[in-house]
């Protein structure tokens, strides 16, 4: 079932609060690839540089991806993937409120991206443009 206009903005209003983290962190990530990969470094990630470089990219493209409505079912998939490796590597100490708090975010972001890959980016989306009027 194709979705309706009302649909697809309400489908563009949650890729655009979706996308938001992603662009911002991703920005800030890249802007400070040193300071990035130090903290990357601290947490014993192998490679600090090249991994700080390839979570920035992923960030920004999967942000602007899902912004867009570009390619949106592979980067949803690849930005959950994404989240929950993130929670497991960067947030899984427990006894820390804070850190309990962004496990859990990131595996909601994660169920997110996953809707979001089962029924695309509506009508309001560069996919929908590239697939022509019969997708809308």
């Amino acid at each position: 079932m194709e979705p309706s206009m009302s649909n697809s903005a309400v489908i563009l209003a949650g890729r655009i609060l979706m996308s938001v983290i992603f662009l911002l962190s991703g920005f800030a990530k890249i802007t400070h690839l040193g300071g990035t990969a130090g903290y990357f470094a601290g947490q014993g990630l192998p490679v600090p540089m090249v991994t700080a470089t390839i979570v920035s990219l992923v960030e920004l493209g999967g942000g602007l991806a899902i912004l867009l409505g570009f390619f949106t079912r592979p980067a949803s998939i690849l930005l959950a993937v994404f989240c929950v490796a993130t929670a497991f590597i960067a947030h899984a100490n427990f006894a820390d409120q804070m850190q309990l708090i962004n496990f859990q975010k990131n595996l909601a972001m994660a169920g997110g991206f996953l809707i979001l890959a089962a029924y695309g980016a509506g009508a309001l989306s560069i996919d929908a443009r590239r697939a022509g009027p019969s997708f809308a």
